[in-house]
């Protein structure tokens, strides 16, 4: 099936690299025009956009951090400034920065904190503003993670963000279904990306991660396309306060 978002307008947050550009390149290939909003990696925004317009579709990059509320604003009104408007916004950005518990520094919890959970809220409820204004209603993905519902040693101030993005959802699903606006969450296991990078460095590691997927083999960006392009599309018209695992079965392997 092709052109499942024809006619849509997306936006996705950290879509420099990773599952964001996936995400943005993939919902342009189904039609869609594509805002993404990025961080740091210019070079990585251009090349998402030039593909994007490749493909025949309209795009806009705005950089910005989430973990400023004031980005969340920026971004949806510049986004639908120049797209005229929002039908599905995914939030994506996140960041992992491993550490042990005991001697977690306070700036990297706070960091952690600012960035997953409350860059989530401020994109999500600047998204839903804009979508309640146009009053045609709306899908909004959240990438989760695995992590939301398993531990990890060296992650203690991430899950608990993880599990916070997939509760938002939840509950704006309960608030926005009035308006028409479907929430629901993405929970990834293992996705190569930069933010796992130097932790799978470690070849023992990743041999033992890759051991316990009964596909038997880590996740590439590319799928999570298909979920995600599935939950924006018409197909999910019923499907709000969801959340689907995405992690070659990693979570129910556990015997």
């Amino acid at each position: 099936m092709t052109n499942l978002l024809e006619g849509k307008t997306l936006l996705v947050t950290g879509a420099s690299a990773g599952i964001g550009r996936a995400a943005a390149i993939g919902a342009a290939r189904h039609g869609a025009d594509v805002g993404i909003n990025y961080s740091r990696d210019d070079a990585g925004a251009e090349a998402v956009i030039a593909e994007i317009e490749s493909l025949g579709r309209r795009a806009i990059a705005v950089k910005g951090d989430v973990s400023d509320p004031a980005t969340a604003q920026d971004f949806i009104a510049r986004s639908t400034a120049e797209l005229g408007k929002v039908d599905i916004f995914v939030n994506n950005a996140g960041i992992c920065p491993f550490h042990a518990f005991l001697d977690m520094p306070v700036e990297t919890v706070d960091r952690t904190m600012r960035v997953n959970l409350h860059g989530a809220y401020y994109m999500v409820q600047a998204a839903a503003r804009q979508m309640v204004e146009q009053g045609h209603g709306g899908a909004i993905i959240a990438v989760s993670s695995i992590s939301a519902l398993v531990g990890g040693e060296f992650q203690t101030h991430y899950t608990p963000t993880k599990a916070g993005v997939h509760s938002l959802m939840q509950s704006a699903a309960i608030a926005l279904g009035k308006h028409g606006i479907r929430c629901n969450s993405l929970l990834p296991g293992t996705i190569l990306t930069d933010i796992n990078k130097d932790d799978l460095a470690d070849q023992d590691k990743r041999d033992r991660m890759t051991a316990r997927i009964p596909l038997g083999r880590l996740g590439d960006p590319e799928d999570m396309v298909g979920p995600i392009v599935f939950l924006a599309s018409d197909m999910a018209n019923y499907v709000t306060g969801a959340a689907l695992l995405v992690d070659g079965g990693a979570f129910v392997n556990l015997q």
